[in-house]
């Protein structure tokens, strides 16, 4: 390498003559971690296709009490495993130790969750009210088939037991492809779930090339896909998936959990501490690296100044450095190039005539050419500056004053993204009233940057399309069928 740092978070080595290998790069380090090979051709990849079609036939045969034991006793087993697969995720993608271990726990929440719940989800729904003696009416979940799931860095467990679990209780086969960022999550999983009892082949977990992703998407023999990411690999799934339907009438079901760009709205009424202490940690948790981070604040006039203050207190107490170091809070971001986005959403900003009032030389660890960032708390910005209109996914949060209710969900609609939203207030009809106005997925009252497994996880606009979690996620997984019986 010629620096310590390279500017992605791994690299694709796929020069002619050579077997396609995937290395991953840890930002703590700046040093190559993993390497994991490629497909090496297109037919290896259909042989997986095919494999994966011949388990999903035998699969979705065996009862629902079956697969729910070996599933509970996989999440038993990855949930007893939690101390060294937390590790891993710090070693891999860099969030502080202290919170690596939180993600399995929140698996373990999410997966318990659809666990118990995929019974009354998936059971057949009667129809019959009022119809003649004789007539018989009912609605069945059926499963898709093979079913890709694409993976993401920055929370690999829990965003994968967001469609796997109810994928695999509906009797799908899965082809996940986890991040090259973390390639051990989908591996450790993959792993679990063997031992607990899984056939052969109903998950497999693959390392794909982006023209190898394309063409997996693209395959007739794939019905679904689950997407995870950026907007623009977003659009590039939906896009493949839209070409197969053209040219060989392939239609497929695409689910896109995308950016966000995610509000906070805080009102007259609010605790300006309380509101402070939770939107921080809503917008610099897992370094600002998360879909529904806050990256933007309205806060009304008569309790602004003690609101900024107030965040700055919280923000100054933050300790960047070494994630494997217990006593660390804010670890590096991702990559040296997610770094130097994130500087440059901050310099322009301030270039535009925003004030930074976190002085970086609290956090001496934070060095340009470097994935240590600074936070920072930005003021006197507006929505011209890209740091308060697209996805900066860093340690930044820009702050706007208001002088209404109405002028703050203007602002906060004002954006490509709709993923979710918070309002800060002790007003519960206030809030009430403003609830079907914000044009998100997700609506939060003086909480943020959540997910409830029994909710539906959804956003509008280019956070995406498509819904996981609740009993609603199983429903994206499988399809109506209609049974209309006379009996004779």
């Amino acid at each position: 390498m010629g620096s310590l740092y390279d500017s992605e978070g791994y690299k694709l080595a796929v020069a002619p003559g050579t077997v396609p290998v995937q290395t991953t790069i840890s930002p703590i380090t700046g040093k190559p971690i993993l390497t994991r090979d490629i497909p090496q051709t297109l037919a290896e990849l259909d042989s997986k296709v095919v494999a994966s079609l011949q388990a999903f036939n035998s699969w979705k045969l065996v009862p629902l009490d079956t697969k729910l034991q070996i599933i509970s006793k996989a999440v038993d087993s990855i949930v007893n495993d939690a101390p060294a697969l937390a590790k891993e995720i710090t070693e891999q993608m860099g969030r502080p130790i202290r919170y690596s271990k939180g993600e399995i726990a929140g698996f373990e929440e999410r997966a318990r969750w659809l666990i118990k719940n995929a019974k009354d989800a998936l059971k057949d729904q009667s129809v019959d009210e009022g119809r003649p003696e004789g007539i018989k009416r009912v609605i069945r979940r059926v499963p898709l088939g093979v079913s890709v799931l694409v993976g993401a860095w920055n929370f690999p467990y829990l965003i994968t037991v967001n469609a796997l679990i109810p994928a695999l209780l509906a009797g799908n086969s899965v082809i996940l492809k986890p991040s090259p960022q973390t390639p051990l999550t989908g591996e450790r999983i993959q792993e679990h779930l063997t031992a607990a009892g899984l056939p052969k082949d109903v998950l497999q977990v693959l390392h794909l090339t982006p023209p190898q992703m394309d063409y997996l998407v693209s395959h007739p023999l794939v019905p679904f896909i689950s997407f995870t990411g950026s907007v623009q690999n977003g659009k590039n799934v939906e896009l493949a998936a839209a070409a197969a339907a053209k040219d060989s009438g392939a239609f497929k079901v695409v689910g896109l959990e995308l950016g966000g760009k995610d509000a906070a709205y805080v009102r007259q009424d609010s605790d300006p501490t309380y509101a402070a202490e939770n939107v921080i940690d809503g917008a610099f948790f897992n370094s600002g690296q998360s879909c529904c981070a806050v990256e933007r604040v309205y806060v009304h006039e008569s309790i602004y100044d003690k609101f900024v203050d107030e965040c700055v207190r919280v923000v100054k107490d933050y300790k960047l450095g070494d994630p494997r170091e217990e006593a660390t809070t804010l670890g590096p971001v991702v990559s040296q190039r997610s770094a130097e986005a994130i500087r440059a959403h901050i310099s322009e900003a301030v270039s535009q005539g925003a004030k930074a009032l976190i002085p970086e030389s609290l956090f001496p660890e934070a060095k340009v050419g470097t994935p240590y960032v600074a936070p920072q708390v930005l003021v006197d910005v507006n929505h011209s500056m890209k740091v308060m209109m697209d996805e900066t996914f860093g340690p930044v949060v820009g702050i706007m004053k208001v002088k209404s209710d109405e002028e703050a969900l203007e602002l906060i609609n004002d954006s490509p993204y709709g993923l979710t939203a918070s309002v800060w207030t002790k007003d519960l009809d206030a809030f009430n009233s403003l609830v079907d106005g914000i044009d998100t997925g997700t609506v939060f009252l003086n909480r943020c940057d959540y997910l409830d497994p029994a909710l539906p996880w959804t956003g509008v606009k280019e956070s995406g399309r498509g819904i996981s979690l609740s009993k609603h996620g199983f429903e994206a997984v499988t399809r109506a069928k209609s049974i209309h019986v006379r009996a004779l």
